[in-house]
């Protein structure tokens, strides 16, 4: 009987293919979505990706894999050995304890974030939280973290979005993970320029002192995973920290979807 059952679903999953061909969320192509489980420190892909990603996407994707700053995450040249502490690192100090980050903003994964974030393809916001939860699971305890804040945008840019692509990616952290996600209690109080094309300064400059904290009572004694889509120099995250180790938080850690390199 199991035997039979097991044919018939193959029959009706092929039926259903068929019939419904996926499209790969990424490039849009309608071909064959099954993909090979590939080892990294984050874990094997999870057999969900192929519901939404195709061979080729899932292929140039590169996670975030060993040997990195044991600090801020950056990748080193080497995948070979154990990680240590970036030069950066050692002679800057930031207000985050820890970064992570999923994979690296190059390639199907750089592709992906622009159509969620700048395209509103809010399709990708599942399968690019289940990459998040899957490197939080693999870097943090659920008791190390007390709450997830998500990166905000000024109130004028999130109407014209619609949407805060650091919430929609830190509510696949906590979903499962019970733990509590608190939008408001971070905000953006000026609007700044867009991050890209700036430099190291221009863009710390561009961030400082551009967030607050809403309501500190909530943020007091707290252990915090600041989560974003993509880590670049660090000054948004660390503006953020920043705030919130001063409101009163007992630690803040950083995770994002991608990290440039």
């Amino acid at each position: 009987m199991r035997a039979e059952a097991a044919f018939f679903q193959e029959v009706w999953q092929a039926f259903w293919a068929a019939v419904f061909p996926r499209k790969c969320l990424i490039c849009g192509k309608l071909e064959g979505m099954a993909v090979e489980a590939r080892s990294s420190e984050v874990g094997a892909w999870p057999e969900q990706m192929a519901v939404w990603f195709c061979g080729t996407c899932c292929r140039s994707i590169a996670p975030v894999v060993p040997s990195f700053c044991v600090r801020c995450g950056r990748p080193y040249a080497s995948r070979q050995g154990p990680g240590h502490t970036c030069l950066e690192c050692l002679t800057r100090q930031w207000y985050f304890e820890k970064a992570r980050a999923f994979g690296l903003y190059q390639g199907s994964l750089l592709e992906a974030i622009h159509r969620f974030k700048y395209g509103g393809k809010l399709s990708l916001a599942r399968p690019l939280s289940s990459l998040m939860r899957r490197t939080f699971e693999t870097f943090w305890e659920k008791e190390s973290v007390d709450m997830v804040v998500p990166v905000p945008l000024h109130r004028r840019r999130l109407r014209k979005r619609g949407f805060n692509q650091a919430y929609l990616l830190g509510s696949g952290v906590t979903g499962k993970n019970g733990i509590v996600l608190d939008g408001r209690a971070l905000y953006r109080r000026r609007k700044t320029e867009p991050q890209t094309g700036l430099s190291r300064e221009q863009r710390q400059k561009n961030i400082r002192r551009a967030f607050a904290v809403r309501w500190p009572e909530r943020v007091q004694d707290r252990k915090i995973l600041l989560v974003d889509d993509v880590f670049t120099t660090g000054a948004t995250a660390d503006a953020c920290a920043q705030v919130l180790m001063e409101a009163g938080a007992a630690r803040v850690d950083v995770l994002t979807l991608a990290r440039t390199v």
